[in-house]
Formats: structure tokens, C-alpha cells, sequence
């Protein structure tokens, strides 16, 4: 009952009560990256979902578009901003994406929603992380985020999946809160942000 019919209607409840309470640090944050990325705000990127269907995720924007010689994107780590490495330290990068809750694209919590390119690199098992709609945040995400490897990280995904329930859901988020006022998880121990996932 819960995870098919009351989860999504707390979803939506919940991301527009936290819009409209919010409303003000969106704005101002939305602002400031509007001049540190001269004219940019939104990172939009094609994601899969629950099913595998593909949605457009929305995310503060925390890195400016610097190229080098051969005109290919410089790494992660020089291409991040002052301001955009604050936003991403406070997770205030994910915000937007209460916009994709409201729209029923995403859930607050789930597996996070991956790139494209690694569906066909999944396991069966891994795969049925795509069986629920992902999330802002999730199971992985308070046991390691991006200092965990993708094994362990997949392990959770589908663990939440068969065990999704609104008292784990609650969980999760009083983690997220602990998490993000730690700022714990937020890289990998040799990357900017998380390596890519190249199979298993």
C-alpha cells in the first residue's frame, strides 16, 4: 500500500511544502550561479527511471563549461566553481530536483538516477534498482554516497528496493540531514565527484 499509492502522494506533498519553504535560498542560490557561470544555472541532464524510462533531471549547475586545446571538457575538479563547490558541499545542488518529486519523475527517496551510458553495463540484480522511481536521496547514500564503490553502492540500491517502507523512508531522510551537516560522502578518494561506473 505504501510503496505503490501512499509514497507517491507524500512525495508530492513533501517537495511542495519544501519548495515553498525554501523558496528563498532556491532564489538566492539560483542568482549567485547565474553570475559565477555567466548566464548559466540549471545542470539538465537525460536520466533513466523507474523502468528504465528516460526523464530530464534538474540540478543546480556547480561547474562552468572551460575546455582545453583539443575543445573537450577540462576534468571535474578544474572546472568546478568557488560557488558551485559550496553548493555541492551543502547539497544545495540537488534542490531542483523537487521539481522532477512534483512532476512524479523522481521519489525523495531511492536510488539515485545514473547516467545513460551505464544501462547496459548492469547486472540483473543491479538492474532492479530501476524497479522503484529514484531519489534526491536514498539507502547508499546515507551509508558512504561516493566514498563507497559502485559494488556496495548497487548492493544498497536493491536492498532499498526490497525493503522500501515509509519508517525506512524516514530513516533515510533524518540520515540525509546528518549527512549533509557532516558534509560526509561528498567525493571518492580519487575524484572531484565519484568515478565512472565501467561494469562489473
Amino acid at each position: 500500500m505504501y510503496r505503490h499509492f501512499i509514497k507517491r502522494i507524500c512525495d508530492f506533498i513533501a517537495a511542495l511544502s519544501i519548495l515553498m519553504l525554501i523558496s528563498p535560498i532556491f532564489t538566492l542560490v539560483a542568482i549567485t550561479l547565474w553570475f559565477a557561470n555567466q548566464g548559466s544555472i540549471f545542470f539538465i541532464q537525460r536520466r533513466p527511471g523507474k523502468g528504465e524510462q528516460i526523464f530530464k533531471i534538474l540540478k543546480f549547475k556547480t561547474m562552468n563549461d572551460k575546455k582545453d586545446a583539443n575543445n573537450e571538457l577540462l576534468p571535474d575538479a578544474d572546472r568546478i566553481t568557488k560557488v558551485g563547490q559550496f553548493v555541492r558541499k551543502t547539497s544545495l545542488d540537488e534542490l531542483p530536483q523537487l521539481l522532477n518529486v512534483l512532476i512524479g519523475d523522481m521519489s525523495l527517496i531511492g536510488p539515485r538516477p545514473l547516467l545513460i551510458r551505464y544501462l547496459p553495463l548492469y547486472s540483473e540484480h543491479q538492474r532492479r534498482r530501476h524497479d522503484v522511481r529514484p531519489g534526491i536521496t536514498g539507502w547508499a547514500q546515507i551509508n558512504g554516497r561516493n566514498a563507497i564503490s559502485w559494488h556496495q553502492k548497487f548492493e544498497y540500491d536493491v536492498w532499498y528496493v526490497d525493503h522500501q517502507s515509509f519508517l525506512l523512508d524516514l530513516k533515510i531522510l533524518l540520515g540525509t540531514f546528518s549527512k549533509v551537516i557532516k558534509r560526509d560522502g561528498i567525493s571518492s578518494d580519487t575524484s572531484a565527484t565519484m568515478e565512472m561506473f565501467t561494469g562489473n
